[in-house]
């Protein structure tokens, strides 16, 4: 029924999608960094409209081929120009290889923002995540440490535009998609700096309504202060063991430099706990 009844609203999104404007604000990802939490803030919003089905359509990653008409399909009947701004949240995004080109092509001046989260904590729970829906079968500890031979040349393969969707790459690379300098500095090139917004997540959390004003300043928006702020779509876990958080911590060092310099500040996590 619910198959049937998504199928029917994209069907007369489809007829009627010269009246659907697209999308001028994306939140790109990271997958499991607080995308949900953005996207329910987000949704309620006086100026935004979230997609009619999902929170996400997937259209700039593994649905491109689909073409416009189709994505457009996805967003509310806009009748009055500068009424209300659509936007989308698929966290596959960042981390595709050619979204970020693709959204600069088609969306120009669409604003991304982007999640970053302790990126330990971040694989982690991509991991639980992947594990929980039958798409992983091995220990964290063992995932992490096969990362980079079970997903070589996946990355490749997705930017030679094949239009075949990379299992591996969206559901594997548990590290890699931690590795944020290089996925956000690909935004930059293709939309621009002043384009690009990125929300420590742990900031988010700690300090929701201030965070969430500044973003929406970011954006444009006028101030919306939400009634709750919540950690929805959580999937708390077992904590990991200090040797293997250890290691993880060091592997991500000189990645979580980089971000600090691409972003002129100290990622939340890597700073100093005040005395």
């Amino acid at each position: 029924m619910l198959n049937g009844a998504r199928k029917a609203l994209l069907g007369w999104g489809f007829l009627t999608a010269d009246l659907r404007p697209p999308p001028e604000i994306i939140v790109v990802g990271a997958q499991r960094a607080g995308t949900t939490t953005l996207f329910r803030l987000l949704s309620e919003h006086p100026r935004l409209r979230r997609p009619t089905i999902n929170k996400g359509t997937g259209y700039f990653d593994d649905d491109y081929s689909r073409g416009t008409r189709w994505y457009r399909a996805h967003f509310p009947i806009r009748l009055r120009r500068g009424a209300t701004l659509a936007f989308e949240c698929s966290g596959y995004y960042l981390f595709h290889p050619l979204a970020a080109a693709r959204i600069a092509r088609d969306l120009p001046g669409c604003q991304v923002v982007v999640m970053v989260r302790d990126p330990v904590e971040r694989a982690y729970s991509s991991y639980r995540h992947e594990f929980a829906r039958g798409f992983e079968t091995l220990s964290f500890a063992d995932a992490v440490t096969q990362e980079a031979e079970r997903t070589r040349g996946l990355g490749a393969a997705v930017a030679a535009d094949s239009g075949v969707p990379s299992f591996g790459h969206r559901h594997h690379c548990y590290l890699q998609r931690s590795q944020y300098a290089e996925q956000i500095a690909r935004f930059v090139a293709e939309l621009g700096r002043d384009r690009v917004h990125v929300v420590d997540a742990n900031r988010l959390f700690a300090d929701p309504v201030t965070t969430y004003l500044d973003l929406q300043r970011s954006l444009g928006l006028p101030s919306h202060r939400p009634a709750e702020v919540g950690r929805w779509n959580e999937r708390p876990g077992a904590p990991l063991p200090d040797d293997l958080r250890n290691h993880l911590q060091d592997h991500f060092e000189p990645h979580d430099a980089a971000l600090a310099l691409l972003l002129g500040d100290t990622p939340s996590w890597r700073k100093e706990p005040s005395r």
